[in-house]
């Protein structure tokens, strides 16, 4: 299991000792950038509300099923699931994003709700997305990038996360030019001048 990703969900044979009572042990665990012993994956436990997210480990021989952002990113959306601003921004991205060539999905509660079929969207879900890319984007990657959020950020707000095998950072805050960004890494977050560079 060592090509797991953070964002990726995982359905495991047991939960992470000790569960929280919320904890729902047919609901799949999300990969946490985190270090983690040999064997173990870092992951993130999640229940209905906001309030109920606690972290753990858990043993890679537990893992039954794994679901990555790039396999939802051309689900059909599950009939359980109500219509929903973030939906509807992820269809509106859908396409910009699949023309740049890039392997990217919806993470987060999106991700989640479109994995599971739980009706856990809200009107005012945001969405959040993840985009591969171990090289650093051309000019006219980044435009298309800025262009197709200015145009799906009108129906919700939009977290563009950017994976580059060895970290993440914010794309808005890369494309703002700022002189560095915060890039998150198992070891823990850096900042950095240039995101795609190993720190």
């Amino acid at each position: 299991m060592s090509d797991l990703r953070a964002h990726d969900l995982l359905w495991l044979s047991a939960l992470p000792a000790p569960a929280p009572a919320w904890a729902r042990p047919h609901w799949p665990v999300v990969v946490r950038r985190a270090q983690a012993p040999a064997g173990q994956v870092p992951v993130g436990l999640r229940g209905s509300v906001r309030s109920e997210r606690q972290s753990g480990v858990t043993a890679s021989t537990s893992v039954l099923r794994v679901c990555t952002p790039e396999q939802l990113s051309s689900i059909v959306v599950p009939a359980s699931l109500a219509p929903c601003a973030a939906l509807d921004a992820l269809r509106v991205a859908s396409g910009p994003l699949n023309a740049l060539g890039l392997a990217w999905g919806p993470s987060g509660s999106t991700g989640f709700a479109l994995a599971t079929g739980e009706p856990l969207l809200r009107a005012d879900s945001d969405l959040d997305l993840v985009l591969r890319s171990a090289r650093p984007f051309t000019t006219q990657q980044r435009d298309a990038l800025l262009a197709m959020l200015a145009e799906a950020s009108q129906l919700c707000r939009i977290d563009l996360q950017i994976d580059t095998g060895h970290g993440g950072f914010a794309f808005a805050e890369w494309a703002a030019g700022r002189t560095r960004v915060l890039l998150k890494t198992a070891q823990g977050p850096v900042l950095t001048a240039n995101p795609w560079e190993m720190p």
